[in-house]
């Protein structure tokens, strides 16, 4: 009667074995670790800078496992975190921003488990120490660039009206327009109250006309600026969250706080500078005409190219597109085998490319690229100890000036971009997004590696105080059903670590809350089947009915029961962040494993027990 078909066992064993297999990993620890790579994008790291590596680590006796070629990286790995502090400090010393030094951890598993896809379990940045920041918006930036754009827009808009304008310039958050003659005035100021009127009704503008002096001030109005500021901080964090993303870190946070400021959590990055360079390296571009040579020096600007023997060129100061219209960039190769990008534009890009190529064609279109980069200079402090200082700085180089041959719209191409590895980072940053404005950093902090440790030891021993107390109370109340129960819930916690680790999830802190609480869940389950077969014996059933029974009638409650919790989970994780989706993660795996082991699990453990016994009397 109690009996399970030999495929259902084969199915049990298979899944048993999948949960071993990818938990398996968990027990190798990742070794510290340093990762270098040369600061700049488009050069892999080479054997000149491994031999550099290694006789700096030499030259300050700081013993390492391994140091060696990784991909486009080295990765020098060390027996303590000690030493992988101590190299990371010498290294930083001697390359300064000839490279980028971030403290890693390595993974130790072995090679037959990484080629099916094995791996240890994702630890976030309460586990595996890391980066928060905080970041705040310069929304005075993005209100200039904005009224610097407006006024060009209106410098242009009046040259093609035919409006005469005798002086125009910004002055703080106002632009001031002079213009030559009443009926000038008069049109323009018509201009200017058309374009005052928003969609909703609401006024761009505060207007403060002047007929007798045919003068016009205008600045705009709180809506307007609290609509920049709300845009500045969404471009800035979709642009961060997408940055961040294409790198691969796993369970970032990156969410707004407050009117103008971001906060950004980065687990498994130990190294400030480096996740400032992380964060802070957005790439832009800026399309502007070639400057004719008659043009003044107030209407062009020089700049150099990024292949320095092609020296320099002037452009207009007029910006046509940036890199914000910009909708998706991909790489490729042009028809003689040469890196190119392929851009795509949104439509108010694309008619502002279109309207300013239809007159044009003949010049020479001018692509720059816009980096923030830092600057490392080594000083001594008061103690006569070496100090890093960083300070970063806008870069705009030409990485192509070609001749218009065509009407340009939302799709074309840009050469000149380096080398394949240039070209696909710069189509990556371009997708990630260019910052609406400015950030700074208002705090940040480090998570040690220590904390972590300390976390994971005090977790871990949380788990086996809670497996150990519910395996001695079940031992005690249920006897042989307990010790099946008992089975269960460790192949459970197995379960549970391998298939996160399959699924690459990311355990958190709350996670752990997350598993303690399955394991009482799991039992719980147990505890409703094994009191219904005592019910079932109470009532005069044979033994083997009885835990028949006892199984069949107890799954509807158990499901139920499950099915009401896992709901709640999905709806912490669809609405919750961070610490919230942890544990709803680890809850919603482990309600699925403790169903499979409460009732598939148990239920085959008993059966191999009982089934195929003449039970006259059955104690539970």
């Amino acid at each position: 009667m109690n009996r399970f078909s030999i495929w259902t066992y084969v199915f049990i064993l298979s899944v048993l074995s999948i949960g071993i297999i990818y938990s398996l990993p968990n027990l190798y620890p990742a070794k510290p670790a340093i990762q270098i790579a040369y600061t700049d994008s488009g050069k892999s790291a080479d054997q000149q800078l491994l031999i550099q590596v290694r006789d700096i680590l030499d030259n300050k006796d700081i013993g390492t496992e391994s140091v060696g070629l990784k991909e486009n990286n080295i990765v020098a790995k060390f027996n303590s975190l000690d030493d992988q502090l101590a190299g990371k400090a010498a290294l930083q010393r001697a390359l300064l921003d000839q490279a980028i030094v971030a403290l890693n951890l390595e993974p130790s598993t072995p090679q037959w488990l990484r080629d099916i896809g094995g791996g240890p379990l994702k630890l976030g940045l309460d586990l595996s120490g890391g980066v928060h920041f905080l970041l705040e918006v310069d929304i005075d930036s993005a209100l200039d660039n904005r009224l610097e754009s407006l006024l060009n827009e209106y410098r242009k808009k009046f040259r093609d009206d035919r409006i005469n304008v005798e002086s125009s310039r910004k002055d703080n958050k106002d632009l001031l327009f002079s213009f030559s003659s009443d009926e000038d005035y008069t049109k323009a100021l018509k201009i200017f109250t058309q374009d005052n009127v928003t969609p909703l009704g609401t006024s761009l503008f505060d207007l403060r006309p002047n007929a007798l002096r045919n003068l016009v001030e205008l600045s705009y109005s709180q809506s307007a600026i609290k609509e920049i500021r709300d845009y500045a901080v969404g471009q800035n964090l979709m642009t961060l969250r997408n940055r961040v993303n294409e790198l691969g870190v796993s369970e970032p946070i990156v969410q707004r706080q407050g009117s103008s400021r971001i906060v950004v959590q980065l687990p498994g990055v130990q190294d400030t500078t480096a996740a400032k360079k992380i964060i802070g390296k957005t790439a832009n571009l800026e399309f502007r005409l070639e400057a004719a040579s008659t043009s003044s020096r107030l209407r062009k600007e020089e700049f150099d190219f990024q292949d320095e023997r092609m020296g320099s060129a002037f452009l207009e100061k007029n910006i046509i597109v940036a890199g914000e219209r910009v909708t998706n960039a991909n790489s490729g190769f042009d028809e003689s085998g040469f890196a190119q990008v392929n851009i795509t534009l949104d439509m108010q890009g694309g008619r502002a490319m279109q309207k300013a190529t239809n007159g044009n064609i003949g010049r020479r279109l001018g692509v720059l690229f816009v980096e923030q980069k830092n600057k490392s200079v080594l000083k001594k402090d008061s103690n006569g100890e070496d100090v890093i200082e960083q300070s970063s700085y806008i870069e705009k180089k030409i990485i192509s000036l070609a001749t218009v041959q065509a009407v340009l719209g939302t799709n074309f191409r840009i050469t000149g971009v380096g080398s394949p590895q240039e070209a696909s980072e710069l189509a990556l940053l371009l997708r990630a997004g260019a910052l609406a404005a400015p950030m700074k950093f208002v705090e940040e902090r480090t998570v040690g590696p220590s904390l972590g440790k300390e976390n994971i030891e005090l977790g871990v021993r949380s788990i086996i105080i809670g497996l150990l107390s519910v395996i001695a109370f079940m031992l005690f109340y249920y006897r042989w059903f307990g010790l099946a129960a008992n089975i269960a819930l460790f192949a459970n916690v197995v379960l549970i670590t391998g298939f996160m680790s399959l699924l690459g999830a990311t355990l958190t802190l709350p996670g752990i809350a997350g598993i303690v609480l399955t394991i009482g869940m799991a039992v719980d389950a147990n505890v409703l089947i094994f009191s219904r077969i005592r019910e079932e014996l109470k009532a005069g059933k044979e033994p083997q009915t009885a835990i028949q029974e006892g199984f069949s009638r107890a799954f509807v409650t158990i499901v139920d029961a499950n099915v009401t919790t896992l709901i709640a989970s999905i709806i912490l994780y669809a609405i919750g962040t961070g610490p919230v989706k942890g544990f709803a993660i680890t809850l919603s795996i482990g309600i699925l494993t403790s169903m499979f082991t409460a009732i598939l699990g148990t239920r085959a453990i008993i059966n191999i027990m009982y089934g195929n016994k003449n039970l006259k009397e059955l104690r539970v």
